[in-house]
């Protein structure tokens, strides 16, 4: 006699934090063996990078094959606390001195560019009949730093599953499509390789993303492109305490209880603030630093194949045109704005 098929979760996996109790072990360890895969993956192919190759495994598995449902605990655990782990661990790579050594105008560039590319994206999301939700993790997600912030924005504002993976599918997609495609219009435009890693920098969605490109462009082009993507990631901080500022308001005029109201600025965002500011004082030393960014590696990959297994192309196809051409439309704005402080900062 045939033994019962194990049960699969159908819809996918909940990203959301909403799903079937149990151990968390189980899911964990998938996911992090979807991490060493996509690791072992990246390091036989240079120019990609270990997140991005196991935000696209988790998606492959989750489309092609049955997750059982003993899995979301562990999964739920991968994309939050663990992703929460490795962008509070992030701000150890980004000392102040870089940033401020972009210079006043590159800095003025990277927050034109996450403002312009929120505001307008929330505002062509409401002409396109985007769901509010749906057009306010886009925004941020392709704004600031891909799927970490989709992640963070959900985190603030308890946003649907389906929502979160529309947006993460779409950072993928679109940021993905911005690798060949800077160094092709760099050559075009005639910038040369630090112009062309800034633009980099300031234009891509994901860090990954940036560091495929700038490993096209050359080491000095490399460097520039991720202290400005770093610069970007920074302004996740004020943006979160915005948000969350707002989601308080909005549920003091509905006169909610206190306790369901999100902090004023998220726990991560003040361990990723004190971690850069640790950074910034050089007395960490170069050890620690680099196993650090190991860790946070290893947290970052295996949360975002936790991420990919809430992507869907069933549920992406669901969802029409309308989030698809919003992510397109959001990627020429962010991607021009950031090309013309480049072009004016340089």
């Amino acid at each position: 006699m045939d033994s019962p098929a194990p049960a699969s979760i159908d819809p996918p996996v909940s990203i959301t934090g909403r799903g079937p109790r149990g151990h968390w072990v189980p899911g964990l360890v998938f996911c992090t063996v979807g991490m060493g895969i996509a690791t072992v993956v990246a390091s036989a192919l240079p120019m990609v990078s270990a997140l991005l190759v196991a935000i696209m495994l988790g998606a492959v598995v989750a489309n092609t094959m049955a997750v059982p449902a003993v899995l979301t605990p562990g999964v739920l655990l991968a994309a939050k606390p663990v992703l929460r782990a490795g962008i509070v661990l992030l701000g150890l790579q980004v000392g102040l001195q870089e940033i401020l050594g972009l210079g006043a105008p590159m800095m003025l560039t990277v927050v034109v560019t996450v403002g312009v590319g929120i505001l307008t994206t929330l505002w062509i999301g409401r002409r396109l009949g985007v769901p509010p939700a749906q057009r306010l993790l886009i925004a941020c997600g392709f704004s600031i730093c891909g799927a970490a912030a989709v992640a963070a924005v959900e985190g603030v504002t308890d946003a649907e599953e389906e929502d979160v993976a529309v947006a993460v599918g779409l950072v993928v997609v679109f940021g993905t499509l911005m690798i060949p495609s800077v160094p092709l219009l760099s050559g075009l435009l005639g910038l040369d390789g630090n112009q062309a890693g800034l633009w980099a920098g300031a234009a891509t969605h994901e860090v990954a993303q940036v560091v495929a490109i700038g490993g096209t462009l050359g080491p000095g082009a490399l460097a520039a492109a991720v202290v400005v993507k770093l610069a970007r990631v920074l302004m996740l901080a004020p943006v979160m305490a915005v948000l969350a500022w707002q989601v308080r308001r909005a549920a003091g005029a509905a006169e909610k209880p206190a306790g369901t109201l999100p902090p004023l600025v998220p726990l991560f965002v003040v361990g990723f603030v004190s971690m850069m500011m640790l950074a910034s004082t050089q007395v960490v030393p170069a050890a620690v630093l680099e196993g650090a960014q190991t860790l946070e590696s290893m947290c970052l990959a295996t949360a975002m194949f936790a991420l990919g297994l809430g992507v869907r192309v069933r549920s992406l196809l669901k969802v029409g045109a309308r989030p698809v051409v919003l992510g397109a439309v959001s990627t020429v704005i962010v991607a021009c704005t950031a090309l013309t402080g480049v072009l004016l900062a340089s």
